[in-house]
């Protein structure tokens, strides 16, 4: 229970942090990027250091790294689907995706993490 207080608890201070810091950039768009995933990761981390150490916490972080990559290259997939080869968006997402699974398995075979 003391865990899902504290998973709260940060997550709402970092969210927080991260809200003010997108707010007070401009263009505001930059808020939306800010206001979710880097935050969560950052309360997942720093639970995963305090509960399990350090070397958890880091095999963690590359592979939020990991899923970082595979997503630009998911982006990227859909734009080039959706623009150049004038597919609809389900078919796109769909094809794509196995973009992201290869990427994202690919760097987790080639130098490691956690799944």
């Amino acid at each position: 229970m003391t865990e899902y207080v504290l998973r709260f608890i940060a997550g709402g201070v970092i969210v927080s942090a991260f809200a003010i810091l997108g707010d007070m950039l401009r263009p505001k768009s930059f808020g939306g990027l800010l206001g979710a995933a880097p935050s969560v990761a950052l309360a997942t981390l720093g639970i995963a250091v305090v509960q399990h150490g350090p070397k958890y916490a880091a095999a963690g972080s590359w592979s939020m790294i990991y899923g970082a990559a595979a997503l630009g290259c998911y982006s990227l997939a859909v734009c080039q689907l959706l623009i150049r080869f004038r597919f609809s968006a389900l078919p796109a997402t769909i094809i794509a995706s196995v973009v992201w699974l290869a990427v994202a398995f690919g760097l987790l075979a080639s130098f490691g993490g956690a799944v």
